[in-house]
């Protein structure tokens, strides 16, 4: 192979590298075989579209010829878009970590023909610099030791294999598994005790929203009645959303804080963040008294709608950090721009709220200056007429920033992404009262299953990982399955709501059969836990069964609140069986680990304490659409449409109804309560239940 094939790719990411005189490969079983045959080292380099030094590590080495000459001439140098093959950069990325090293992006792992990782690194600079070796003397060096010292070699390969069995070996196990509601509270205070007082978030920097860590503070509130847990995650996503981490003008969230204040993000915006954090306003919403969390929540659905919608219908990945070549370039102001926009008088008034000063808040190094993040984390209060004002200058400086070049999007459609943000979105639409969000969710779910679903050979309906051009990327992985049955679900909660126009489909079928394919191809019938790639998938070398928490979900938490939910939705014990052994499959590696697992916690939590509300009568729209506003993480609607009997609602309770037109059932802690006729008696039970002291 003596050209690069990366023209032939669809990931945005890939095409970014199409030109590069390195003579870059896709991954794949031919790749690894002209390794084979050509007795040469692999240079595997991972990165993703929306990552600043993946950028930077492009221009300094595969864009230059002389790098590109001794990658091709020592190596075959194979570059992966970690969206694209989420397991592949997992799987060196936890040999990287078994090499003792810290992970991130770009990721460089050199491996052996066979693919096996022998040694490896991330960023590496064009020349000696930030305390690391020039990227072509690290070329050499590792070329040189594959030749001359294969022992060294295949010792060091030899041992982040055994570290990789060790890994899936602590995945699993077995033995019931349960959390107490005083474990659950000693654990949140530990939680706290990270967390930073003043600005929220884990303390130092950087700062990430960590939404499953936020979650389960919540939870633990809620449990305990004690308001340092709900405190600490109101003020956590205050600070965000006043923070430089929002942006005030077009909407959504970049993924992380550089600094302690959220002050200063990374830019890139994600769409799985966005999806979590939503789901985090719109409960945190429900309960306060202001209107902050449902303007950033409704901001930043404009933003996805305009910004991030495809026109297939689905959402696109994420959007860059860098436009013109330098980071946060798009979104950052210097004093004089602003006065240019707005004029002199309204910038300053302007500023006054947004931090916007002549001195500037933050160094752009790109520019050599100072420049503003725009943030409203010191802000005075502004009254009613200021607030106006300053929504006619955000207008126009929206305008204004049109103009610029905006930084990239990787359009590429991605079905586990797409399953967090179509769940996020029919769960909070009707807590804001927005049904046109519902509707937006539901041409994204069309999508996908008119797409990106296929049959196999036994008429499983299996799902791909991710489209773009025409172009599948296929088998699909165990979070791909898991975030679309809970998008299933969530759609199949909403379906019937007036107000939202979606269309006639099986949503629960949909949210069946893919839980069924999910087991049949992803769950190990030895550990009893999911493997991430296919049992089908033929380039992942090892399987791994990874369970603890990242910024992106963790296939086990997002299946377990799946199952839970399925089995309410269907009255069939058989998934909370599944659910229940899955569970204790991880309670080792949850209690060996409990920081590490706390979406795992929060899906236990909602299988020890959900509440199934369920609709019956000919006239229960009002009662179905109550139950749909109220906010809870554990609040599962049931909208029986038949008035026969169920395993969870049977014929003497139905036999209560009598003749009246609706009736709800709130069925908690395996007990259904009696029935309530109105809004305000079921109200009054779920207030009751949320009271109810659990210690």
């Amino acid at each position: 192979m003596s050209s690069n094939e990366l023209h032939r790719a669809a990931s945005p990411y890939l095409l970014q590298h199409a030109d590069n005189p390195v003579h870059w490969r896709i991954w794949s079983a031919e790749a690894l075989r002209d390794a084979r045959a050509q007795r040469k080292p692999i240079l595997l380099s991972i990165g993703y579209a929306a990552c600043h030094w993946c950028h930077v590590m492009a221009h300094e080495s595969f864009e230059d010829a002389e790098t590109a000459a001794v990658m091709n001439e020592l190596f075959v140098n194979i570059k992966v878009d970690r969206e694209e093959r989420p397991d592949i950069d997992h799987l060196y990325m936890t040999a990287l970590q078994a090499l003792g090293q810290r992970g991130g992006w770009p990721l460089t792992m050199f491996l052996t023909p066979d693919g096996e990782p022998f040694w490896g690194g991330t960023y590496f600079p064009k020349s000696d610099q930030y305390g690391r070796p020039a990227f072509v003397s690290v070329l050499k060096q590792v070329a040189e030791a594959f030749h001359a010292k294969p022992d060294a070699i295949a010792h060091n390969a030899e041992a982040v294999r055994q570290r990789l069995a060790q890994s899936a070996k602590e995945e699993t196990g077995a033995g019931s598994f349960e959390l107490t509601p005083a474990e659950m509270v000693d654990l949140a205070s530990r939680v706290a005790k990270a967390f930073d007082p003043i600005d929220g978030g884990l303390s130092g920097a950087p700062k990430f929203p960590n939404t499953q860590v936020l979650e389960f503070l919540w939870r633990a509130g809620a449990r305990s009645k004690l308001s340092l847990f709900r405190d600490l995650v109101e003020l956590t996503l205050t600070k965000m959303s006043l923070g430089g981490i929002y942006d005030h003008l077009g909407g959504g969230y970049a993924r992380y804080s550089t600094d302690a204040r959220w002050l200063a993000p990374h830019f890139e915006k994600m769409l799985y963040d966005n999806a979590q954090i939503l789901e985090l306003l719109a409960l945190r919403h429900s309960q306060s008294s202001g209107d902050l969390f449902r303007r950033r929540a409704v901001e930043t659905i404009e933003w996805l709608r305009r910004e991030m919608l495809h026109s297939c219908g689905a959402f696109c990945a994420s959007l860059d950090a860098d436009s013109e070549g330098a980071e946060g370039r798009f979104y950052v102001w210097t004093f004089d721009e602003l006065v240019a926009c707005l004029g002199e008088e309204d910038a300053r008034f302007f500023g006054k709220f947004y931090d916007a000063t002549p001195t500037g808040n933050w160094h752009d190094e790109s520019r050599g200056e100072m420049v503003t993040i725009l943030n409203r984390l010191s802000a005075p209060h502004a009254e009613p007429e200021d607030e106006s004002r300053l929504t006619e200058l955000r207008m126009k400086l929206w305008r204004s920033r049109e103009m610029r070049t905006h930084p990239g999007s990787d359009d590429k459609i991605l079905a586990d992404w797409n399953g967090l943000m179509i769940a996020a979105l029919a769960r909070s639409a009707t807590i804001f009262d927005e049904p046109g969000w519902i509707e937006t969710a539901a041409r994204a779910y069309d999508f996908i299953v008119r797409t990106m679903q296929f049959t196999d050979e036994e008429g499983r309906r299996r799902l791909a990982h991710s489209w773009r051009a025409d172009v599948l990327v296929s088998p699909g992985l165990a979070l791909d399955h898991a975030s679309m049955i809970g998008a299933a679900l969530a759609l199949h909660e909403a379906r019937n709501w007036r107000a939202a126009a979606l269309s006639s489909r099986d949503y629960l079928g949909d949210a069946i059969a893919w839980a069924e394919a999910l087991e049949a191809y992803h769950l190990d019938s030895k550990t009893g836990l999911l493997r991430m790639a296919a049992k089908d998938a033929e380039d992942v070398i090892v399987q791994l069964s990874p369970s603890a928490d990242d910024a992106i979900p963790n296939a086990h938490p997002v299946y377990l609140s799946a199952l839970i939910r399925l089995a309410a939705q269907t009255s069939d014990a058989q998934w909370l069986r599944r659910a229940d052994a899955m569970f204790s499959r991880l309670g080792p590696a949850i209690r060996a680990n409990f920081f590490g697992h706390l979406a795992s916690l929060n899906a236990l939590d909602t299988r020890l304490n959900a509440k199934t509300i369920v609709i019956i009568g000919p006239k229960r729209e009002d009662l179905y659409e109550t139950a749909l506003r109220v906010s809870s993480y554990d609040r599962i609607v049931v909208d029986q449409e038949s008035t026969e009997a169920t395993a969870m609602i049977d014929a003497a309770r139905l036999e209560s109804l009598g003749h009246r037109d609706a009736a709800a059932f709130v069925c908690a802690d395996e007990t259904c309560f009696p029935p309530v006729w109105d809004e305000q008696g079921l109200l009054s039970i779920l207030d009751e239940l949320d009271e109810a002291v659990t210690l």
